[in-house]
């Protein structure tokens, strides 16, 4: 069995790879920074068969040079990305545009050419890795948590297709909260509630993921946080978030 994880050198991603390692996975680890993809590889491949490609998912050509080298994946986990804080008409238009390439134009083709081969085998598994974001307005991160919405959207309406079709293949979406990251460090913004720890976001997520669960959501203040953008009205959420955005502004 192999997974393929992309944004694995670091955070979640690196998290997710040994969680999966430990449980016999071979993997393919996607990341732009070699030393640290290098890293992860030595430790692991004491344990699996470790494969690493040093390649940028925001580019549609190196999706598809992605698969194209490595199409025989059983579970596709959709990690990659990154945030920004800011009034948007003051955020930086260059950097919101490689994060919707990132976040969700990535996402997007190598979740479309993975499932196509998954449902022609009727067995593989997809994680996309949202946020408790994506189920909300989010003033002061407003590209970020639209494009963590995209993925919960997008994962919803695939799941329910290949449920009425009586497919095998699985999708998941893990949306945590603020998990102990270099997300911080590259969204410019610095939490002030409790952030979980990512490696063990990423042993339960696994555990959720290959028990075939469909919204895997680590802990119970997200879990409230979750029931709650859908009963409070989303004018109200978005003042409640904006005055918790503007809270983390470095």
């Amino acid at each position: 069995m192999k997974v393929l994880i992309t944004g694995a050198s670091s955070g979640i991603g690196r998290d997710l790879a040994r969680a999966f390692a430990k449980r016999g996975y071979n993997l393919v680890l996607i990341a732009r920074n070699y030393e640290r993809l290098n890293n992860i590889k030595s430790e692991l491949e004491k344990l699996v068969n470790v494969e690493i490609e040093l390649i940028d998912v925001s580019s549609t050509e190196n999706c598809i040079k992605i698969y194209k080298k490595y199409p025989d994946i059983d579970i596709l986990v959709n990690n990659a990305g990154f945030g920004d804080c800011g009034y948007f008409d003051k955020t930086d238009l260059e950097k919101e545009i490689n994060m919707i390439d990132t976040n969700i134009k990535a996402y997007h083709i190598l979740m479309k050419l993975y499932l196509e081969n998954m449902i022609k085998k009727d067995s593989g598994k997809i994680l996309n890795v949202a946020s408790i974001a994506g189920f909300m307005p989010g003033p002061l991160m407003a590209t970020y948590y639209a494009t963590k919405s995209y993925i919960v959207r997008l994962s919803e309406a695939v799941r329910e297709e290949l449920e009425k079709e009586k497919s095998n293949v699985k999708i998941s979406i893990l949306c945590p909260g603020p998990v102990a990251t270099n997300f911080n460090k590259t969204a410019n913004v610095k939490f002030k509630i409790r952030e979980a720890n990512s490696q063990q976001t990423a042993e339960y997520t696994v555990n959720k993921l290959l028990k075939g669960k469909f919204y895997i959501v680590p802990g119970i203040d997200i879990k409230f946080a979750k029931l709650g953008a859908k009963i409070v009205p989303s004018n109200i959420i978005a003042k409640i978030n904006y005055k918790v955005q503007k809270r983390k502004i470095y």
